[in-house]
């Protein structure tokens, strides 16, 4: 059986051999036949009378006066500055040329174009089946483990700045993760629930606090109730933590809110300089619920455990989850960079170090620096501050802009606290560029960088962020044409209303070159032919 499909002249290997055999015999079939149309042109120029056409042409537009040749070129300026502009707004806006997005996508299936790869889909194999699971949690969107409290945080940038630090895209997936979260079963609501489900799905604040009074005036117990209003109307840290008590209190036996709670508990500990306090809670917790590794408490252990400069408890806890095993995430990778980067830094020299060479220690920091970078390569920037913060959103994506945010916002602190640490990350830290392969076919140390951090960063971050995109995209090929021909016929209307009569002496002499071989192939066409063949020819 397997010999009689191998042999048979359908198989897939086939047919794409004769396409592909099609597709490049039908590129010189059509240089033929426009050769084929030229020389026809020519041999019936008589007939057709091209030559008097061509003496009309001319005499007309030597009647023409410069103010039209003017406004023909500042006219073809305007329009494609026009689109110049239009192509770089699409271009900031979307990541990619908007004529080049609707050729690949309209006009080359009419011409009989294949689809390109790259355009097949983020996550499309050859066969058009998808790619391993692994690629696709590279891209999936996570909860911020150390997302801060609306109503005492994000609410106070607001009334500070009068900008939304939160994106709607970002406030509906928290509604999503508080109704499956807390809600659970819907079979058996009850009746402060479906009041509750109803309050994380509200757009407006004032509304979901109304429904969770709504809710307590149905059970006083309402856990989740309390739960919102010490997320969204408590004003203070203090004020959330009383909230939160009450809360755990009314829990009971409901494993999702105790965790919950106890863990919102432990971040207002640490809020409060309580740091001990919140370590333990949080020990105590992951030891409780080791089911619950899903939620990430570890990284909100090792933020507190960084403040408290407990580096040695810092190691154990990453030994047990920087494995290869589990997934990886920017707080995992550059708190391993910063504590082999602090055990050299402070003694660490650009200038000793090139002479001497790179000690093992410190070649184990870079290495870790390296092994960071690849996995987020926008956190650098934030840690050096090249690039300004902003508050962390409440979900990131892993490898992306909004991770780097998030982890910038809550570690900047600890890196600076090491002393040169941040001084070895900037004279490193781009190194891992030349470590990488270019284009990223494979990754180095990871899974190949994902195409799509930019959109999903882009929906999880407020639009007065300017979201950091890595590799950086060139410039689309259109917006630079569109660019050079907006210049060029601005600088041909300005030269012509200058100087018509020089510029109409220059427009005839580069004409005259254009055409000059096109009549030299003519007459030695015409010498090599027999006259009576053209003849002939011309009669038919």
């Amino acid at each position: 059986m397997a010999d009689s499909s191998g042999s048979n002249p359908q198989s897939p290997g086939f047919t794409d051999k004769l396409k592909s055999w099609l597709y490049w015999s039908w590129t010189y079939i059509c240089t033929l036949w426009f050769a084929m149309v030229l020389t026809m042109v020519y041999v019936l120029r008589s007939p057709l009378k091209l030559q008097e056409t061509v003496n009309a042409a001319s005499v007309f537009l030597n009647t023409l006066t410069p103010k039209f040749y003017v406004a023909l070129t500042g006219t073809s300026s305007l329009i494609s500055g026009l689109i110049l502009i239009f192509e770089w707004w699409y271009f900031r806006r979307y990541g990619t040329s908007f004529i080049e997005q609707v050729s690949v996508s309209h006009l080359r299936p009419l011409l009989g174009g294949a689809e390109n790869s790259s355009s097949a889909g983020l996550f499309s194999s050859v066969n058009g089946d998808a790619e391993p699971r692994t690629n696709v949690a590279e891209c999936k969107v996570w909860r911020n483990p150390l997302n801060l409290f609306r109503g005492a945080e994000y609410s106070r940038y607001t009334w500070v700045t009068g900008k939304e630090p939160l994106t709607y895209y970002d406030m509906n997936l928290s509604a999503q993760d508080h109704q499956t979260f807390f809600l659970g079963d819907t079979q058996q609501l009850r009746p402060e629930d479906s009041v509750m489900q109803k309050a994380w799905r509200e757009r407006n604040p004032q509304a979901r606090i109304r429904a969770a009074y709504q809710a307590i005036e149905l059970n006083r117990e309402c856990a989740a109730a309390y739960v919102l209003l010490a997320e969204e109307e408590a004003t203070t840290i203090t004020e959330a933590e009383r909230l939160f008590k009450q809360a755990l209190k009314s829990a009971g036996k409901d494993t999702n809110l105790v965790v919950y709670i106890k863990r919102r508990l432990a971040m207002c500990a640490r809020k409060l300089g309580r740091i001990k306090e919140a370590v333990k809670m949080m020990r105590d917790l992951m030891k409780e619920f080791p089911l619950l590794g899903m939620l990430n408490i570890h990284e909100n252990l090792l933020e507190a455990l960084l403040e408290l400069q407990a580096y040695a408890d810092v190691q154990a806890v990453l030994a047990k989850y920087d494995d290869i095993s589990l997934p990886k995430s920017a707080t995992i990778c550059y708190t391993s960079a910063l504590l082999k980067a602090r055990a050299v830094s402070d003694k660490f020299s650009p200038e000793a170090a090139s002479r001497r060479g790179l000690s093992t220690a410190e070649m184990n920091a870079v290495e870790a620096i390296h092994r960071a970078v690849e996995f987020n390569p926008h956190v650098p920037k934030y840690l050096l501050e090249m690039k300004s913060l902003i508050l962390p959103p409440e979900h990131i994506l892993k490898r992306g802009d909004s991770e780097a945010v998030a982890y910038a916002f809550f570690h900047l602190q600890h890196w600076k606290r090491a002393e040169g640490a941040l001084n070895l990350l900037h004279c490193t830290w781009e190194g891992t560029f030349r470590i990488i392969p270019y284009p990223l076919e494979k990754g180095h140390l990871f899974y190949p960088y994902p195409g799509c951090t930019e959109t999903a960063d882009r929906e999880l971050l407020p639009s007065f962020h300017e979201v950091s995109v890595y590799p950086k995209k060139e410039l689309p090929f259109f917006i630079l044409f569109t660019a050079g021909l907006c210049s060029f016929c601005a600088m041909l209307a300005m030269l012509t209303h200058q100087f018509p009569e020089l510029m109409g002496v220059f427009v005839k002499a580069f004409f005259s070159t254009l055409f000059a071989p096109l009549g030299f192939f003519a007459d030695k066409m015409e010498n090599f032919m027999p006259s009576c063949l053209w003849h002939q020819l011309a009669n038919v």
